[in-house]
């Protein structure tokens, strides 16, 4: 049973490529299910006119079945669908009227030609609504021409045929109109099922379609600023900004180098990244933007956006809040690491560098400074320039000012953030 019907799907699935659209697929299996279904049946009623008495000529519903599988042969070798299509058609259409016109007329056909009504309603299956319009015209044409022979030539016509019982002509007139409502339902059936499949599959394919946006969503958001990734979505422009006041923070982690000369790279990176996640959660607590990790270095900047008026304030918090950390934390801080940070506030100018691989970063004098007095501090410290300081001084308590000397800078004068002050 299983093999049959795995038979029967193979033959129905048969010459559908994977490029095909939805709509195309289901075209070709409507095509092949429906030739299955006229085919078998034009042998069965035969047999079952035969059966009942009438012994009609079996050549032309032979020669429709040779010509409805031959065809569809034809159609696996060369997968022309549209020849295909066309050819099924035709015979679906002119068939059924010769059977009639060698059996006779209407009555002693018992309306055989209504199965001709399958072409235009497989037209509007197998090609669309529009194109059907010919092929509904052309069955009405069939139609009106066997009426008029009938009406005009009926007695002509009666000399020399076999004899229908009335009997027998009425219960296939019963037997056509059952068979082709039957097979109208069964195709339109078949064609609902496949649609409703189809659009289960599209909506599966676009439930996928937004998880794997939304990750990639959060991947961007993990690379870049939520407006920036808005405007990077939005823009083949390039993205450069000038901001005329920004805080910046490097953290740097002290003798980084010389103690992990004696770690394998799989226990620097996992002491690492236990580090600068536990970052990663306090920039988002703080609401600040990271920037980047530069080897043993962490960035992070306040200002970029309109979502924090006191990021000043912020990023003090969050230096505190890392060094204390890295001090109680030994779970995070393995190792007992020490950091020194370095904040400046000023005007910068951020961007996003490159187009593959690409990166947001700052520049100008601001973070300079902040990368620099970063390097000059001492383990623990929590350096801070004068504009920095005179925006925090009211809020925060500091150690006496002390003046380092800057490479391109010059004498530069620093303070050290003790923490904020009591209420």
């Amino acid at each position: 049973m299983s093999n049959a019907r795995g038979f029967l799907e193979g033959i129905r699935r048969a010459g559908i490529s994977p490029t095909d659209s939805e709509e195309l697929r289901l075209q070709k299996s409507l095509l092949i299910f429906a030739t299955g279904l006229i085919s078998f049946a034009s042998m069965l009623w035969l047999f079952i006119y035969w059966q009942l008495g009438p012994q009609f000529s079996s050549t032309i519903p032979f020669a429709f079945q040779l010509l409805l599988v031959g065809n569809l042969l034809v159609y696996l070798k060369t997968l022309d669908f549209n020849s295909f299509r066309l050819i099924q058609i035709s015979l679906f259409l002119f068939m059924p009227f010769v059977a009639q016109w060698s059996m006779g007329n209407f009555i002693t056909a018992s309306g055989v030609s209504l199965w001709a009504l399958l072409a235009p309603i497989g037209a509007v299956l197998f090609i669309g609504p529009r194109e059907a319009q010919a092929w509904f015209f052309a069955y009405l044409f069939l139609t009106a021409l066997s009426g008029s022979f009938d009406y005009y030539l009926a007695d002509a016509l009666t000399t020399g045929q076999v004899k229908v019982p009335t009997q027998t002509s009425v219960f296939f007139f019963a037997l056509n109109f059952a068979a082709v409502s039957t097979i109208v339902f069964l195709l339109l059936r078949y064609s609902a099922t496949e649609k409703q499949k189809a659009q289960a599959r599209l909506e599966i394919a676009h439930e996928q379609l937004l998880i794997e946006q939304d990750r990639s969503e959060r991947l961007l958001l993990n690379i870049l600023p939520g407006s920036i990734a808005e405007r990077l979505k939005n823009s083949n422009q390039t993205i450069a900004d000038g901001f005329a006041d920004v805080s910046v923070m490097f953290v740097d982690i002290v003798n980084f180098t010389r103690i992990a000369e004696g770690m394998s790279p799989q226990q620097v990176f996992s002491m690492l990244n236990r580090i600068f996640s536990s970052f990663d959660e306090l920039a988002e607590k703080f609401g600040l933007e990271k920037i980047k990790t530069i080897g043993d270095a962490y960035m992070v900047a306040g200002g970029l956006n309109d979502d924090l008026s006191d990021y000043s304030d912020a990023l003090v918090d969050m230096a505190l809040e890392m060094r204390d950390l890295l001090q109680r934390d030994f779970q995070v801080n393995q190792m007992r690491l020490e950091i020194r940070i370095g904040i400046g506030t000023g005007p910068v100018v951020a961007g996003v560098v490159g187009k593959k691989k690409f990166i947001y970063d700052l520049w100008g004098d601001t973070v300079n400074i902040a990368s620099r007095i970063t390097s000059e501090g001492a383990p623990g410290m929590i350096q801070v320039d004068e504009a920095t300081y005179r925006r925090l001084r009211s809020r925060f308590d500091f150690h006496e000012p002390q003046t380092i000397y800057l490479k391109g800078k010059g004498n530069t004068v620093v303070y050290r953030a003790i923490g904020r002050k009591a209420a």
